[in-house]
């Protein structure tokens, strides 16, 4: 059952949702990879990037510049009595889920958006606690002006569904979240339950989209991090994308594709990327290839990750870590630019789409190249080469 909420969205009334890539860890404290800015949350945590850790780069000079605007390119031209020219990104008759959007300021919302311009029908899983502020924001148009596609129209959000995916079934529920006044109201949230809510609305879909993580002690170094916490940030970043899989491979038709999205820390050292989600984001890469083959053999389903750079959203920002990592890539990438949320959408449809047919259990990097480099070349040593720079 569903409530009309503003045209083209829908909202489940088995009550709020909104699952930012985010779980709360104790009373008081969440981490979000794209949600809304709390200031009574002592710390958050980015689904690509974010530290609360000191800046590492001491003499590193931050410059402050306003990111570039791009126009997503992923658009379905086509129509009943007009064929598509060219290669173009056509996902029409696609259902999507994307697991992780609480605003719309993220890579969650722009893979949604991406998606939707491209033909695909878009639903939503949210983290529980933050349903209100994403849905109070949907109705009042807060997000109209970000979900204006290329074509003008708006993305539309076919059904909103609550989602904690750090529990699989009802009886993994702890007593003290069931009872959390965060929580109340709700029901079917779990990975399991949502699922089936979607089987039973809808009855299959072809892709789906984890863009969730979450690090309660993200800003301790690996070496003081506890086994708590480190077990925490596996369950939220890297199982709970098997346990995604597992539950809704059975509703995906063939020839589907899961996209999630991982960060170079994986396998380089992030100073400050700390509590166990290096390891995490490598756990997610490495169950990537092994998923791509178990689900690709038994149900013709393609698995990829896309290893984004750092983006300035909300969540980013609000820890003061991102303008120094955007800064870095700026000036050490190979394409010297800030990279836009918007070209990982473009991505995550070109993967979704029947062009990336022969594409599975791969590590898609967009980053501006700088996933390349073995040096930050503007280090003073090298100030002597003659390294090219962009104008």
């Amino acid at each position: 059952m569903a409530t009309s909420v503003t045209p083209g969205i829908r909202i489940a009334t088995n009550k709020p949702a909104a699952y930012s890539s985010c779980k709360v860890s104790k009373p008081g404290i969440a981490f979000l990879s794209s949600g809304s800015k709390t200031t009574s949350w002592a710390g958050l945590n980015s689904s690509s990037q974010t530290s609360s850790a000191q800046p590492f780069f001491q003499n590193f000079q931050i410059t402050s510049a306003k990111p570039q605007k791009f126009v997503t390119k992923a658009l379905s031209e086509a129509s009943s009595s007009k064929p598509a020219s060219g290669l173009p990104i056509d996902l029409r008759g696609k259902r999507a889920f994307i697991a992780g959007i609480a605003d719309d300021n993220g890579y969650g919302w722009a893979i949604a958006k991406s998606l939707a311009a491209a033909g695909a029908e878009i639903l939503v899983g949210t983290w529980v606690p933050a349903l209100n502020i994403f849905e109070s924001s949907l109705r009042r148009g807060k997000f109209d002006e970000s979900r204006t596609l290329p074509d003008g129209s708006l993305m539309e959000i076919t059904k909103v569904y609550p989602l904690d995916a750090v529990y699989d079934y009802p009886e993994d529920v702890p007593e003290d979240v069931n009872t959390n006044k965060r929580y109340a109201g709700s029901s079917n949230w779990t990975v399991k339950e949502v699922a089936e809510s979607v089987k039973q609305d809808f009855g299959s879909i072809d892709i789906l989209v984890h863009s969730l993580a979450n690090g309660p002690e993200v800003s301790k170094p690996l070496l003081e991090t506890s086994r708590n916490g480190y077990l925490a940030a596996i369950s939220a970043s890297s199982y709970s994308f098997v346990s995604l899989l597992k539950h809704f491979v059975p509703i995906m038709n063939p020839g589907g594709a899961t996209i999630s999205l991982t960060y170079i820390a994986s396998e380089r050292i992030i100073p400050g990327y700390g509590g166990g989600m290096s390891s995490a984001k490598a756990a997610l890469e490495s169950d990537t290839k092994v998923l791509a083959f178990e689900a690709g053999r038994k149900h013709k389903i393609r698995v990829n990750t896309i290893s984004a750079g750092p983006l300035r959203s909300r969540a980013a920002k609000a820890i003061g870590f991102i303008d120094m990592m955007i800064d870095y890539s700026r000036e050490n990438a190979p394409l010297q630019k800030e990279l836009s949320a918007e070209e990982v959408g473009d991505t995550a449809a070109f993967l979704a789409s029947p062009l990336a047919s022969a594409i599975t259990g791969a590590v898609i990097y967009v980053d501006n190249g700088l996933n390349a480099m073995g040096v930050g070349v503007d280090s003073p040593v090298f100030a002597d080469l003659d390294i090219p720079k962009s104008t």
